[in-house]
């Protein structure tokens, strides 16, 4: 993968700007709907509990947490990382905290100045389980509270403000003032900013539970493999690895992987599954297309299971149609003839 870096947008380089109709108190007028939000993911910290390894890039279920987290913010207009440029797994901005390492206070400035939505999703490179959902459950009670920021508290109830969706003019009017009482943003933790905002707090110690440690990767990485969690994990980490946004109904693509495992053999489960794939592809379909594909698959791989038990003796044979002699001999029904052909399957033209 390259690192992908796009242009900033127009206006974005003073970061003043708002995609909504703000009142006098920073909130929305109009009501912009929860898709016109910007993300901020702080990734630059110095990861000393894990020794100075570089976080972000350590992979949870195959995957660079960083990746994870910019994953669950995909619905953003603009996602700006605070950090040195790497390689990512979807596009992104790049921003940078002066002087590098100058602290979380510093590293959202430096990111908040490359957006220009009303409303900013502030998260840390470190959450292994955060979704869209819990994302767009933020934006929604932003909205419905009508406070300056809504965060996720842990287990132990403390407030975890990079997992946190704020109104932008909100944050800016904090910064401001900081700058403004003290000259620099420099080692200032977080909650010098956030204690001054009104917040509304969701307790969800999943969406919440961020890696310092080691250990907290090993409980991670172990979550993921749990049978409620496993497959849509791998799902997900084979979706971004191949660069493809499809939703796959993974319930259909097993019952055909059932039907011809059990119908045809074995090994023709993960082919058929595959040419299901690759003709979708090619009629340059969505999920429909794949599920259309699936359809045919499994009617046919059903088809192959009726005859198999046919030969086998363990179905009825077909019945013959209306009017059509049983027999072979010159007198239908008096047992002249043979009278074994109607019941014995007709050869296959490759039989030989």
């Amino acid at each position: 993968m390259t690192a992908y870096e796009r242009p900033s947008a127009p206006g974005s380089s003073g970061g003043t700007g708002s995609s909504g109709s703000l009142g006098a108190d920073g909130r929305d007028t109009n009501g912009p709907g929860t898709d016109s939000h910007d993300a901020v993911v702080l990734a630059g910290g110095a990861a000393r509990r894990l020794g100075g390894a570089d976080k972000p890039g350590v992979r949870v279920g195959g995957r660079a947490l960083l990746d994870r987290v910019l994953a669950a913010c995909s619905g953003a207009a603009v996602t700006v990382v605070v950090a040195e440029p790497r390689p990512t797994a979807r596009p992104v901005e790049w921003a940078r905290e002066d002087p590098p390492g100058a602290g979380p206070v510093a590293a959202l400035d430096a990111g908040l100045r490359h957006t220009t939505a009303a409303y900013v999703v502030v998260l840390s490179a470190d959450l292994p389980f955060l979704d869209e959902g819990t994302v767009q459950r933020l934006l929604t009670a932003l909205q419905e509270a009508g406070t300056e920021g809504v965060l996720l508290t842990d287990s132990g109830g403390r407030d975890q403000p990079l997992v946190a969706a704020y109104r932008s003019v909100a944050l800016r009017r904090e910064l401001a003032a900081l700058r403004a009482e003290l000259g620099e943003l420099t080692g200032l933790p977080l909650r010098r900013l956030t204690g001054a905002l009104e917040l509304t707090r969701i307790t969800d110690p999943v969406a919440s539970f961020d890696c310092d440690t080691w250990d907290d990767i090993a409980v991670a990485r172990a979550r993921i493999r749990e049978h409620g969690h496993v497959l849509d994990e791998w799902i997900t980490a084979v979706k971004d690895e191949l660069g493809i946004d499809l939703d796959v109904d993974t319930g259909t693509l097993l019952d055909l992987a059932r039907d011809a495992a059990h119908g045809v053999a074995r090994p023709a489960a993960p082919l058929t599954t595959f040419l299901v794939g690759y003709a979708a592809a090619q009629a340059k379909g969505g999920p429909e297309a794949v599920a259309e594909a699936a359809r045919k698959a499994t009617a046919l791989a059903l088809r192959w299971a009726a005859e198999a038990e046919a030969d086998d003796g363990t179905a009825p044979p077909p019945t013959a149609p209306s009017g059509t002699s049983t027999g072979t001999g010159t007198s239908a029904g008096t047992g002249t003839g043979t009278g074994t052909e109607s019941a014995t399957p007709e050869a296959r033209p490759d039989a030989g």
